[in-house]
């Protein structure tokens, strides 16, 4: 649930610097315009194209339609969101998860056992945490699961039906640097992890480019940093591509392969089983937070389950959303081997120079509370499916004069971070 926090923190630890992979890096495609010189000798050929461009056209729309009646299940009751979405409340057992080989014909689970030493997420709850049901005060039937209605602007804004809701990109960097992909992170690796949770301050960042995005979420990794990386995600991000808007929304990604072929954002491909009948993922959240007003956030744990291995998802004070099947992951079958949270924004440079898509609440870490966004009450799940503090957290930001990180630690929010920046400054260029 989103949340009003008033705690402000006072105490700072030094940053630990370590230039480790991050996971997150694919390369948007370029848009190559080509054009037709005007000679006698082309005038058949050109004639011909623009006869059949028409014809394109339409088969493009046709696969566009067939791709969402596979999607957008039939509805029992569809809620209408002031932000434009279509809520459609499905049977939980139609939802498309349930178009896996390996889960056809299942129902969800029931919920499992909670990490010991799990509480609320010391945060108070103020009524609202997403628009759609915010503002009708509507929520699906029980034995539904809200789904945000895909349409066809959504698809049409990707490049293809394939790239649609997924981070597809060509092979995997190890040199973040390098990358139009920038982070302020903070990790904790070299040990076994079964979980982890936090709570993540909510803002709406500009972003300033349609294929730019400016998210903040909790990565679960395992594998190496090659084409067998696997990885579950949650938070909230700002994507006008996916979304069409620029309005903070809560996310899940997951992949198995490095973001090659396998996972998605959301429900956008079957994987994830969704069984919370409150919560739409991909939907808008509300409220958020203000500069030097009310702050906001809003509370994600992942963990593995001990009796049947699959990672479930809680999001705000006690609400399971689902879980992600062990059979879709290789290496995160059995349990990850970093833990990571943070920002990250895509700078496309379609301007020639650095982008001014802000990351976090758009200031610097060193602002503060009220200003600089934040990640709070940061632990890991261990081996005994318990809760516990972090040891040895490492900071990375990888473009520090435009987005930057400082991390302190206190009684009342734990481990902590501010984070995030403007881009584009006369120190960021």
């Amino acid at each position: 649930m989103a949340s009003s926090s008033s705690s402000s923190s006072s105490s700072s630890s030094s940053s630990l610097k370590s230039y480790r992979p991050i996971p997150i890096l694919f390369i948007f495609v370029a848009f190559v315009c080509t054009r037709v010189l005007s000679n006698p000798l082309l005038s058949d050929s050109t004639s011909r194209n623009q006869t059949f461009r028409p014809r394109h056209e339409l088969q493009k729309l046709k696969r566009i339609r067939n791709y969402l009646k596979k999607i957008n299940k039939p509805a029992v009751k569809t809620i209408q969101s002031p932000d434009g979405d279509l809520i459609d409340c499905v049977l939980s057992h139609l939802q498309p998860a349930f178009d896996h080989p390996l889960l056809k014909g299942q129902k969800p689970l029931e919920p499992p056992e909670r990490p010991k030493g799990h509480g609320s997420m010391n945060s108070t709850g103020n009524g609202g945490f997403q628009l759609w049901t915010e503002y009708s005060g509507e929520l699906c039937p029980e034995g539904t699961v809200p789904i945000r209605r895909t349409t066809e602007k959504d698809v049409l804004r990707a490049d293809s039906i394939r790239r649609f809701g997924r981070r597809i990109r060509r092979g995997v960097r190890r040199d973040t640097t390098s990358s139009d992909h920038e982070h302020a992170v903070a990790f904790v690796n070299g040990d076994q992890y079964y979980g982890a949770k936090a709570s993540i301050n909510v803002w709406m960042p500009r972003v300033t480019d349609q294929y730019e995005f400016s998210l903040s979420q909790l990565w679960v990794i395992s594998g190496t940093f090659g084409n067998d990386l696997n990885t579950i995600e949650a938070g909230w991000q700002v994507s006008p591509e996916l979304y069409g808007d620029n309005y903070p929304r809560f996310f899940t990604y997951w992949t198995t392969d490095a973001y090659q072929a396998t996972g998605c954002y959301n429900l956008l491909c079957s994987g994830f089983v969704q069984i919370n009948n409150k919560i739409a993922i991909g939907a808008a959240i509300s409220p958020r937070s203000s500069y030097n007003s009310r702050q906001f956030d809003i509370g994600i744990m992942i963990w593995k389950d001990p009796k049947h291995g699959h990672w479930w998802l809680e999001f705000g004070s006690g609400l399971l959303v689902g879980y992600w099947p062990s059979f879709l992951f290789s290496h995160l079958q059995s349990h990850a081997s970093m833990i990571q949270f943070g920002g990250e924004i895509v700078n496309t440079k379609s301007m020639g120079y650095h982008t001014s898509t802000q990351m976090g609440s758009g200031h610097f870490a060193d602002e503060g509370f009220g200003k600089a966004s934040y990640f709070r009450n940061l632990q890991v799940v261990d081996w005994d499916n318990s809760l516990i503090p972090l040891s040895n957290l490492h900071l990375l930001a990888d473009h520090p004069n435009c987005y930057d990180i400082k991390a302190g630690k206190n009684n009342v929010w734990g481990n902590y971070f501010y984070y995030g920046g403007p881009g584009r400054n006369s120190r960021c260029p």
